[in-house]
């Protein structure tokens, strides 16, 4: 797979932002990203952001986007200074836009996708989008080992992001069985080709 695109994250981030009226809880905006990937994916086979991704005890969280949204020290100076064009911190829990969406760095699915999740899940609160986010098989793998506290992250993998839950659960992501196999094996052919690449 292509590596992650820091200017996808930020602009996903300011997205979200935007529709948001603005400003917006960092946890939400984080599970936000999350769902858009995950209905990408599943659609068109490759995630947005190409990010890390990792189940916590809020739910999961895409490492390098969460980065960003809090302004992490480590972040390199180029990644910091396109930030700040976009986004800044308003308090520990929320950010809020800057400047316009910047489209460009987007192809037309990475937009739609965004678009969808925002429409479907957008009126949900942090709290809610973290319970919602318990539902998804590509979480519940690490809930018993988040619960026994043997480790406060584990790494996901976007092979299960492909997994159905119950039936009927939420239709944007309910895709014929065959369609969902064969975007599968699409993904992790390209995964594949990027890792010789």
């Amino acid at each position: 797979m292509l590596g992650f695109n820091y200017k996808k994250a930020v602009q996903a981030l300011n997205f979200f932002a935007i529709h948001a009226g603005g400003t917006i809880n960092k946890m939400r905006a984080l599970k936000l990203i999350w769902l858009a990937d995950r209905l990408h994916i599943r659609k068109y086979y490759r995630p947005i952001l190409n990010d890390t991704y990792f189940a916590l005890n809020y739910g999961p969280v895409a490492s390098h986007t969460k980065d960003l949204v809090e302004d992490n020290s480590f972040l390199s100076e180029e990644e910091k200074n396109y930030r700040n064009l976009y986004i800044q911190s308003e308090d520990k829990y929320h950010y809020k836009s800057l400047s316009s969406f910047d489209s460009k760095v987007f192809s037309e699915s990475d937009i739609r996708a965004m678009n969808k999740i925002y429409e479907v899940f957008g009126g949900l609160g942090e709290f809610n989008l973290s319970e919602e986010s318990h539902k998804y098989p590509e979480w519940k793998r690490f809930e018993s080992h988040l619960k026994s506290k043997s480790s406060s992250r584990f790494e996901m993998s976007y092979e299960d992001f492909f997994a159905d839950f119950r039936p009927g659960e939420n239709p944007v992501f309910e895709l014929d069985h065959t369609v969902l196999e064969t975007a599968k094996e699409i993904f992790m052919q390209n995964g594949y080709i990027y890792r010789l690449v």
